[in-house]
This record gives structure tokens, sequence and C-alpha cells, in this order.
């Protein structure tokens, strides 16, 4: 069990260039809840035992923006920066995790924050967590040449045509796959699945910890593989278009 003076303390870095989605921010409150910070006042809901287990868990937003400045989100939301990537807190050797959720992924990325993030996934023991879209902001950084990658289903086409030099893309069959230090996700709310995914496999959290944190927040149940195939996905997407196609048709007369 840990104690306040020797509890193993995750460092995490939420790295956002640019602006994101959201919802592909929000995986990283899984990784909150696995915290002792978190856990330790929820004697009611989680055993001490567990809570004792649980690290400690620093979180960094992580941003082009001077610290309290907001990083942009979807849905008008934003989050106050609590770094900019050339701070020495966070340089690389400095963070255990990089989650990098998904921008808009057609928006330019200049090439600092992509030489940090380039530096970190090089750092031995630094683990990159891509979800969504965030697969465009590592391949720019030259971390999924010779990687297996997942990436949004609807997008493979769009990432292959970048030519980034995957080994493979496996976002149309997969929510999440692991190559290396390199984590990464199928669109948006699969960073839920990747992260329960990396914390079950990561040295940085007890499984105990893990399985309950997952369980209280109703993830990490989900298989690996995509129940629906990529035939149906893309029949989904083309039957939809054409349903808003008609309703748009029939507002014009």
């Amino acid at each position: 069990m840990g104690t306040d003076d020797n509890r193993h303390t995750v460092r995490v870095g939420v790295f956002i260039p640019t602006q994101c989605q959201f919802l592909d921010a929000a995986c990283i409150d899984i990784i909150g809840t696995m915290s002792h910070e978190y856990m330790a006042p929820l004697a009611n809901v989680v055993p001490p035992s567990v809570a004792a287990l649980a690290p400690a868990v620093k979180i960094h937003y992580i941003g082009s923006v001077q610290p309290g400045e907001l990083i942009p989100m979807t849905s008008g939301a934003g989050v106050a920066a609590t770094h900019h990537y050339a701070d020495p807190e966070v340089a690389p050797g400095r963070l255990d995790v990089v989650l990098v959720p998904g921008p808009d992924p057609f928006a330019p990325f200049h090439e600092g924050p992509l030489e940090w993030l380039r530096r970190q996934g090089r750092t031995e023991g630094v683990d990159i967590l891509s979800v969504c879209t965030g697969i465009f902001v590592c391949a720019e950084a030259g971390l999924i040449k010779g990687r297996n990658v997942c990436g949004p289903r609807g997008l493979q086409d769009v990432l292959r045509k970048k030519g980034y030099g995957e080994k493979a893309l496996l976002g149309e069959k997969l929510r999440w796959i692991q190559d290396g230090n390199f984590w990464s996700s199928g669109g948006v709310t699969n960073g839920n699945d990747l992260v329960a995914a990396y914390c079950r496999a990561s040295s940085h959290f007890p499984n105990p910890v893990v399985e309950i944190a997952c369980e209280v927040t109703d993830v990490g149940d989900r298989a690996q593989e995509y129940g629906k195939g990529q035939s149906a996905f893309v029949i989904t997407m083309i039957y939809n278009t054409f349903r808003a196609w008609l309703m748009g048709f029939g507002r014009k007369r």
C-alpha cells in the first residue's frame, strides 16, 4: 500500500496544440478516476484498501497558448491551459503519458508543437495515447511510421492517401490498438475503450484500482473489434445522408 510520502505519481499531459473534440479529451477523466485524490474521499463507494493502492495522478493541459488561456473545444467548451508546450515542467522525460485528443484533421499543425510531441514519443518510458483524429497530429510528428494504428473509421482513406508510412491501418476493424509505446483509437468515445485497455496493461495502475474505476465510470466492457462491420458502417452513413437529402428537398418545395 502506498502512503502519501511514497505514493507512486503518474504524470499525464493532455496535448491540444490547436483545438479538439470535447468528448475526445473527456476520456482523461477515466485516468483521473483511478487517482488516490479521487478515490480516497469516496470511502462509501471505494474500499479503503483499493484507494490505498491508487497512485497520485497529476494531469497537465498542454497547448500552444499561455497558462491560464483557454484551449478551445467543440460545443463551446474550453479548458484552461496549465502549461505551454515549451514549459520545462512538461519537457520530454517529465511526463509518463501524453494523451492527444482529436482536432480538426484538416487544420494546419505547426512544427514547434509537432517537435515537442515527436520528442515525447521517442523518450523511453513515455506512452502516447492518440484518440480519434489525434492520429493526424501524431502522424505529422512521425509517430505512426512503421506502426499498426487505428484512427477514425470514416477517415481511413484520408490517412492512407497522406502517405504517413504506417505499417497497417486497422481503424475499420478495431476500436483501439497498441504498437509499442503508441496506442491509438478509433473515433471519439473509442478513446474510453483505449484508456481502459491502456490502464489495464500499464504498470502505473494496480489492477483492482483499474477494475473498480472502470465499473464506476461504466467503461472498458466493449470488445476491441467492432460488432458492426465496415460495410454496415458505410451503409448507415449513406442511408442517413440520403434521408437528409430527401428532408432538405422537401423543405425547399
